[in-house]
């Protein structure tokens, strides 16, 4: 019976407020009772019940108006003690309740000038009191300590609201920082994909309507040839295409999206360029590792931008790949072939303000602790190197 009572009032702020208003009017009223007790020559008690009633009803505004309800409490509390009742802390619940608020509810600069405004005003009231033979003590100083104790409780209470709010808006703030960091992320890793995947193929296409249009005079058959491979090249584009598309939008259908290219897939890539009249060399240097699913993808993604450029940049129709394992690192270069004489072009490098080749594999190595490194070669052409590391992998193959 008692839960379902104290439940009923919990779920009414109204109820809760009354009820800690009629405790506090029968702390007070206690107080007044013990002063009178005391005395030689007792009181009236009903003075000090009748301003501890008022005290009390003024609280019910001190969430809105905390200074005047400080004020109003402050001249009850100061009646009293002028009728010659003893300031316990029992008679001053409703001034402490008061000053309590007001520390909590006003800047830091106001509650105290409050405060100390309060405990000067009683103490000296206090002074003329002649209730006990030592009223220093009991009538002044006792009365102005537990003020400044409430005071130093509302601010203690606000600071730490105030820096519990401070907190949390700054966890909202990292949270939308990091939400907008993923999302930059995530845009740079959808376009890098569409890029790897649109250019190789278009360039490809591209070349092999080239070399067919060349050839359409001199050899039609061969041109002929040529141009029925084309929609190989372009369905195989759009495959990949929406493979790609699929795994951004991490379907999980395994039955319309394919899993992600990788070395695995080199020898079709270097058919692909066969086809578009570019010969490439692959060599395969030290003992061939697993690669985890990224770091295969990231080497196919490198060797396979770095042959879309030298079908899209450079003169020369031969290119060469070298994968190269060692223990800890897998590094891949691709070059030109130094002994094409036409060769006077780089195979990587894109024309001025076209493209993003270059940048695309630089952040695709960073992407997975590697290095990257562009530039001609001192014999000629120019170069891809891209080193790998592989030491994640062996550290996963040895915990399971």
């Amino acid at each position: 019976m008692s839960t379902n009572w104290w439940l009923r009032v919990r779920s009414h702020p109204h109820a809760q407020r009354a009820l800690g208003l009629t405790v506090l009017f029968a702390l007070a009223v206690t107080g007044a009772w013990f002063t009178r007790l005391i005395m030689d020559d007792p009181l009236v008690l009903w003075p000090g019940v009748a301003l501890s009633a008022l005290a009390c009803a003024a609280l019910l505004r001190r969430r809105t108006h905390p200074l005047p309800v400080l004020a109003a409490t402050a001249l009850c509390v100061m009646a009293e003690s002028a009728l010659n009742y003893l300031l316990t802390p029992l008679l001053m619940g409703p001034l402490l309740v008061a000053q309590y608020s007001t520390s909590l509810l006003t800047s830091r600069r106001t509650a105290w000038k409050s405060a100390l405004v309060t405990a000067v005003a009683t103490a000296v009231i206090g002074l003329f009191s002649d209730t006990f033979p030592h009223p220093l003590f009991l009538t002044s100083l006792n009365p102005a300590a537990w003020i400044l104790v409430a005071a130093a409780v509302g601010g203690y209470v606000r600071v730490r609201r105030e820096y519990a709010a401070a907190r949390t808006e700054h966890a909202v703030h990292e949270r939308e920082e990091e939400a907008r960091r993923r999302v930059i992320q995530e845009r740079i890793r959808i376009a890098r994909e569409l890029h790897d995947v649109v250019a190789h193929h278009l360039a490809l296409a591209n070349a092999q309507a080239g070399t067919a249009a060349h050839l359409a005079r001199s050899n039609p058959e061969q041109a002929f040839e040529i141009v029925a491979r084309l929609p190989e090249t372009t369905a195989a584009a759009l495959r990949e295409l929406k493979a790609t598309v699929g795994l951004l939008r991490q379907d999980t259908d395994d039955e319309e999206t394919a899993p992600a290219p990788g070395l695995a897939q080199l020898p079709d890539l270097v058919a692909t360029c066969a086809e578009a009249g570019l010969d490439v060399d692959v060599t395969v240097e030290g003992e061939p590792k697993q690669l985890t699913p990224g770091l295969d993808l990231t080497s196919y993604r490198v060797v396979q931008e770095a042959l879309t450029n030298v079908t899209k940049h450079a003169a020369t129709r031969t290119a060469r790949v070298r994968l190269s394992y060692t223990p800890h690192h897998l590094t891949l270069t691709i070059d030109n072939d130094t002994s094409d004489p036409s060769a006077s072009h780089s195979p990587a490098e894109p024309e001025p303000h076209r493209g993003f080749g270059l940048l695309g594999m630089h952040e695709r190595a960073l992407s997975v602790g590697g290095t990257f490194r562009a530039g001609p070669r001192p014999e000629g052409g120019f170069e891809v190197v891209c080193v790998l590391p592989l030491d994640n992998f062996h550290e996963s193959e040895n915990d399971s």
